[in-house]
């Protein structure tokens, strides 16, 4: 995608297969909300090759977008209607596209529980909390019982609570109803708990496609391990972390107390990986997650030691 004579992407390759739960994570104006539009038809690419669903996007027939759904970062139209009203409204739209193998679209009441707005069905949008018309704004998304299922930030403004309701309904979509999800995030817990994949975008380019487990081995490579022995606390970064917790039992027993085993947060990746890139330091990601670690490591073990941390 080019704006003038700047590239805003470039070089952007990726694949998602049926029913995966991808997310794209990445900095404010790395290019995901472009990205995402580009694969939802509403913005015309520059230059490469867009398949979605089997068709381009830039010319996707009315059909095609009954397959999909998108859920925006923001919609506040209709403020007067309620909820149940505009759902059965926007839902007629569907039931054209209806087929033997997808009912479309899905029954009003049922859509409502599912997305917690019971109570809230028969008031104006315009009485409902950030939170409420926020799960409002997912049910229009699903409405049509989508194939494939556009999220942008979509728990913004959730409260815990809301939010692991959501998570619920995530996997619900993906494992019963085979709904195919890509979303957008900058919280990276929620992204470790829903992605079957993450994907890294910065600089406008895909720097990683892997599990959070994946990503963290690729770019750490060693685990933590933390434990407390004669009410002495000690950490280390071993290599084979499973090796060196068996080495420390068969050397101290039950001697060992507290013990804790932990690898490289998607935390630590992610922020390495958008540095490097935007820095024009790709190569050097590694050694830096590394190195910190390394450092980290040695100074507490070096407290513990001398008596603790």
């Amino acid at each position: 995608m080019r704006y003038g004579t700047k590239d805003v992407l470039r070089g952007v390759e990726f694949e998602i297969r049926p029913n995966e739960i991808v997310c794209l994570l990445g900095p404010n104006g790395a290019g995901k909300t472009t990205t995402i539009e580009i694969l939802e038809g509403f913005r015309t690419r520059s230059a490469g090759e867009v398949e979605v669903l089997g068709v381009d996007p830039a010319t996707g027939d009315e059909d095609w977008r009954a397959r999909t759904g998108v859920v925006l970062q923001s919609w506040r139209d209709h403020a007067r209607w309620t909820p149940r009203i505009l759902l059965r409204h926007l839902g007629q739209y569907y039931t054209p596209y209806s087929t033997p193998e997808r009912t479309r679209p899905y029954d009003v009441d049922e859509l409502i529980k599912m997305v917690g707005l019971g109570e809230q069905a028969d008031q104006k949008v315009l009485t409902l909390s950030g939170g409420q018309r926020r799960r409002l704004d997912v049910a229009i998304g699903i409405i049509g019982r989508p194939e494939l299922l556009f999220l942008d930030e979509p728990t913004a403004g959730f409260d815990p609570h809301a939010r692991r309701e959501f998570h619920e309904l995530v996997q619900r979509l993906s494992e019963l109803e085979e709904t195919t999800i890509l979303l957008t995030t900058h919280d990276l817990d929620e992204a470790e708990k829903l992605a079957d994949r993450i994907l890294i975008l910065a600089a406008g380019r895909i720097v990683a496609d892997g599990t959070a487990d994946e990503l963290a081995r690729q770019i750490a490579g060693k685990g933590q391990v933390r434990w407390s022995r004669g009410g002495e606390q000690f950490v280390d970064a071993p290599a084979d972390a499973t090796r060196f917790v068996r080495e420390l039992f068969a050397e101290y027993g039950e001697e060992i107390a507290d013990l804790e085993v932990r690898r490289a947060s998607l935390e630590d990746t992610y922020i390495t990986l958008v540095q490097q890139h935007e820095g024009g330091n790709a190569e050097e990601a590694a050694d830096t997650i590394e190195a910190r670690s390394s450092t980290e490591t040695h100074s507490n073990t070096d407290e513990a030691r001398e008596g603790g941390r």
